[in-house]
């Protein structure tokens, strides 16, 4: 899987990605913070993810070799390393995994799931 290009919509909220399959999902800045591919944030099924992020912009887009892209996002975050494939998946998963959180999301905040 290659990244053909890639833009950062001038708001900051918005990445747009275009892959050689001929796909260009465009992602939101809150989406690929939440599930940022970072150590942070462990990994599998108990995997925390942060609350409270759908105002996050991204400030910078950096390259890292020629398979992943590195966000720094202006809430301070930026040790996630989004492989091409990882964005690609993410862009693949997005209604679901975004449903999923938001549904999560608002259970947590309604106080019938404990925030991990």
């Amino acid at each position: 899987m290659r990244l053909l290009s890639v833009r950062l919509d001038g708001s900051g909220r918005r990445l747009v990605l275009h892959f050689d399959d001929g796909s260009s999902p465009e992602l939101e800045a809150a989406y690929l913070r939440v599930f940022s591919p970072s150590a942070e944030g462990g990994s599998g099924p108990q995997r925390l993810l942060p609350a409270g992020k759908d105002e996050v912009r991204i400030l910078r887009v950096e390259n890292v070799g020629r398979y992943a892209l590195r966000l720094v996002f202006d809430d301070g975050h930026d040790s996630g390393l989004y492989t091409y494939e990882t964005l690609h998946r993410l862009a693949a998963e997005a209604p679901e995994r975004w449903a999923a959180y938001r549904a999560r999301e608002a259970r947590t905040v309604r106080g019938t799931e404990t925030p991990r």
